[in-house]
């Protein structure tokens, strides 16, 4: 198998990954090695009835910076306090697996997240206990691929990276060992 064909990620999880976490684990079969199954980016989007064109610019910038198409969540029921209709556009989602993914996640450590503003790390506590480990940002701009001159409002986003791993504990060392520059490991 020629691995030089793989993203760096990848490449990097098949040759070194595997085989620190077999150690410090102490697994003894390779299909008990956890690895990053899949990374859904979701942004929720404020915006009016009217406002279709807002849909459309947040789409074109998370396949942007994705290199997948994203698609639009509906939603399910009417709420009056937030003047919200069922069927109404209310966020955007895209799940990237496979080498998209793993290219996603070389250049959101090796890019994007360098280029936040006072950063010192992102936040180690934000595991749902199940090995899911959820990040958020702020500002979209810190991707490259986004142009700040014809970006009208900047909105956050939530990245959500899914493991196959059943504690914690496993699941950070995994993402550590990927390079998320977590506050104190």
């Amino acid at each position: 198998m020629n691995l030089n064909c793989f993203p760096r990620t990848k490449f990097l999880y098949k040759t070194k990954i595997i085989n620190k976490l077999k150690k410090k684990f102490n697994y003894k079969c390779i299909m008990q090695v956890p690895k990053l199954k899949k990374i859904v980016l979701n942004q929720g989007i404020n915006i009016s009835f009217f406002e279709k064109k807002t849909i459309s610019n947040a789409i074109d910038n998370i396949t942007a910076i994705t290199g997948q198409k994203a698609i639009y969540c509906l939603s399910k029921r009417d709420e009056s306090g937030f003047k919200l209709r069922k069927g109404t556009p209310i966020s955007i989602k895209v799940t990237l697996r496979r080498n998209i993914m793993y290219e996603f996640l070389d250049r959101l450590i090796n890019i994007a997240l360098p280029r936040v503003r006072d950063f010192k790390g992102v936040n180690q506590k934000s595991f749902d206990g199940k090995g899911n480990y959820n990040l958020g940002i702020s500002e979209q701009i810190i991707f490259p691929e986004i142009n700040s001159e014809f970006l009208k409002k900047n909105i956050g986003m939530n990245i959500t990276f899914v493991t196959s791993s059943k504690s914690d504990k496993e699941a950070k060392y995994l993402l550590y060992l990927f390079g998320i520059p977590f506050k104190s490991f």
